[in-house]
């Protein structure tokens, strides 16, 4: 119990810490790009722009959620160790790994505060175009008529899924895996720079070893070594194409119930292997 009170605490101030620097900043840009791109597609059909919309959005949000994980975790040791914080959460005592989960608690914490965020201003978006689209449909073939129900019905229908839920909830695990990794980075990293630019080759690497590892290990043109080095590569960095479920979703297909729940477990399992792996080789650091 007392180990729970003292990784809270760490979380707790791990948020407040991150949301001083302002990182909330980011949250802007997404609500200009979110907004703004609305008012570009009005020449289209309403379930072209619907499905572009909610393109822009999870995009979008996936892209801000990523750069917020990789770069808050990345500063997080290095500025505990200038500024020798460490040291005095350490000497409470504090056990290191009460410390390094903690400090990803309030990451996570942070991250899902800016999906949550993200998705009101989405399904703001969606709201009001919805709203003006049955308001030209109501317009064009009259209140009452079978037509403008029909219409109404089918504009609703592109425009809020159930998929969408599953979709953005797989972003803000994909998001948490990464912020995992980075902090798995950070434990043995001499800066923050350095952890932000392994974080983000993660990144890129796990988005890509899927394609890479279905082309080396289903064709012929693959040597040995090669798939040997796509084996190593797949057990040590996350498969961030099991996540990209979006694309369903923006077609109005919904996840299946199965394959949503594997997808979040696999999530769950990546990061909590990396941060046993974390608190591992922290145990192990001189400080």
């Amino acid at each position: 119990m007392k180990m729970i009170r003292c990784i809270w605490t760490i979380a707790k101030t791990t948020l407040l810490d991150l949301v001083r620097q302002k990182v909330f900043f980011i949250l802007i840009v997404f609500a200009f790009v979110a907004i703004g791109s609305s008012l570009f597609m009005e020449k289209l059909s309403f379930a072209e722009e619907f499905q572009m919309l909610k393109d822009i959005c999870l995009g979008a949000m996936s892209v801000f959620t990523i750069l917020l994980a990789i770069l808050a975790t990345a500063n997080l040791l290095p500025r505990d160790l200038e500024d020798r914080t460490i040291y005095t959460l350490l000497a409470k005592p504090v056990p290191r790994y009460a410390y390094l989960i903690g400090r990803l608690g309030g990451v996570c914490a942070l991250l899902f505060l800016f999906t949550l965020f993200m998705t009101a201003v989405s399904a703001a978006v969606l709201w009001v175009r919805e709203t003006m689209v049955i308001a030209e449909v109501m317009k064009q073939y009259g209140a009452s008529s079978e037509e403008a129900h029909a219409a109404v019905r089918a504009v609703r229908d592109a425009t809020f899924t159930t998929g969408l839920v599953a979709g953005v909830v797989l972003i803000f695990i994909k998001a948490a895996v990464l912020a995992a990794a980075t902090l798995l980075i950070s434990t043995f990293s001499t800066s923050a720079l350095f952890t932000v630019m392994i974080g983000a080759a993660v990144y890129f690497i796990g988005q890509l070893q899927g394609t890479a590892r279905e082309f080396f290990l289903n064709t012929d043109m693959g040597t040995w070594w090669m798939r040997g080095v796509v084996a190593i590569v797949s057990l040590l960095l996350p498969d961030l194409q099991v996540f990209n479920l979006t694309d369903d979703v923006i077609a109005g297909a919904s996840i299946p119930m199965g394959i949503f729940l594997r997808t979040a477990g696999l999530g769950i399992i990546y990061v909590m292997v990396y941060t046993a792996v974390s608190t591992w080789i922290f145990s192990k650091r001189e400080l």
